[in-house]
C-alpha cells in the first residue's frame, strides 16, 4: 500500500486526471474516492489542491465534450449504443430525460452528483442541439464543483483518511487485494441490477412484429406514446393509434379501458 502512496505522491495529479477521464468516459471505475484521497494528501502539503481540482475538471469536460459531439453527430442512436455498454439499466436514459426536461442544461451543474446521470447526460445534451459553448460553460463549472467538493471532503476528513490508509498500508498486498475486490463487487452488483431489470423487460415486452399483428388482427390494443417531448421533438416518427400522455398521465387515459384490453406503453 505504501508503493500506491508514493505511486499517488509522485505521478497525482495525472493519475486522477486519468480516473475521472475514464469514469467520464464510461469506464466501471470510481474517480470520487481518488480525488478525496488525493484531497487528504493536499491538507499536508504533499500535493496541490489547486492543479488537482483543474486537472480532474479539464479530463471531465474533455470526456464529457466527445459524448456531446457524438450524441450532436447521431442523436438517440449513441444514448441506445451508451445504454447496451453502460452497467445502469435503460431507465438512466428516462430519468436523465425528465431531468433535462425540467432543467434544462442547469441540470448539468449537478449530473456528476447523481448516478447514471453524468454520462448519459451530455449525448443527450448534444442531441437536443445545445450550443457547444454553453455545454462547456454548464458543464465545466458543473465538474468543477464536483471535483471541488470530492478534494474538500479529503481536505477535511484528511485525519480519518490517514488512519483508513495506515491500517490499509499495514496489510500489504492485502490491502490491494480489497481494493480489487471492492471495485468487482460494485461491478457484479450493478451488472446484475441490469440482468434483473432486462428479465423484467422481456416479460413484458412485446416486439414490433407482434404489435403489428395486434393491430392488423383487430385486437386494438391501447398504444400510449410517453416518450419525453424531446424525444419526440428528435423523432417524429410515431406509432399511428399511439396516444401521446406523459408518465404521470397513464392512470387517467386508461381509467375506462376495459380489462379484455392490452395497454402496450412505447417509450424511448
Amino acid at each position: 500500500m505504501n508503493r500506491l502512496i508514493q505511486l499517488l505522491l509522485r505521478y497525482g495529479v495525472p493519475l486522477v486526471a486519468l480516473n475521472v477521464f475514464l469514469e467520464q468516459i464510461g469506464a466501471p471505475v470510481p474517480a470520487v474516492p481518488t480525488m478525496i484521497v488525493a484531497g487528504a494528501l493536499t491538507r499536508e502539503g504533499r500535493m496541490s489542491s489547486t492543479h488537482l481540482i483543474l486537472a480532474a475538471m479539464v479530463s471531465s469536460l474533455v470526456a464529457d465534450y466527445i459524448w456531446f459531439l457524438l450524441g450532436r453527430r447521431y442523436g438517440y442512436r449513441i444514448l441506445r449504443t451508451l445504454c447496451r455498454i453502460s452497467l445502469s439499466p435503460d431507465s438512466c436514459v428516462r430519468d436523465t430525460e425528465a431531468n433535462f426536461e425540467k432543467w434544462g442544461m442547469k441540470s448539468l451543474l449537478v449530473a456528476k452528483f447523481i448516478p447514471g446521470f453524468s454520462t448519459v447526460a451530455p449525448p443527450l445534451a448534444g442531441a437536443t442541439g445545445a450550443s457547444s459553448l454553453t455545454f462547456l460553460l454548464y458543464d465545466g463549472f458543473g465538474a468543477f464543483i464536483w471535483a471541488g467538493a470530492s478534494v474538500a471532503a479529503g481536505r477535511t476528513f484528511h485525519h480519518a483518511i490517514g488512519q483508513i490508509l495506515k491500517r490499509l498500508e499495514a496489510l500489504g498486498w492485502w490491502a490491494v487485494v480489497f481494493a480489487i475486490s471492492l471495485l468487482a463487487l460494485i461491478i457484479f452488483v450493478k451488472w446484475w441490477q441490469r440482468l434483473r431489470f432486462y428479465k423484467r423487460l422481456r416479460v413484458a415486452r412485446v416486439t414490433v412484429d407482434e404489435l403489428k399483428a395486434m393491430l392488423d388482427g383487430g385486437d386494438e390494443p391501447i398504444v400510449l406514446d410517453v416518450r419525453a417531448p424531446t424525444s419526440r421533438k428528435l423523432d417524429a416518427r410515431r406509432i399511428p393509434t399511439a396516444i401521446v400522455a406523459r408518465m404521470e398521465e397513464i392512470d387517467r387515459h386508461i381509467r375506462d379501458v376495459p380489462p379484455h384490453r392490452e395497454i402496450i406503453l412505447y417509450c424511448t
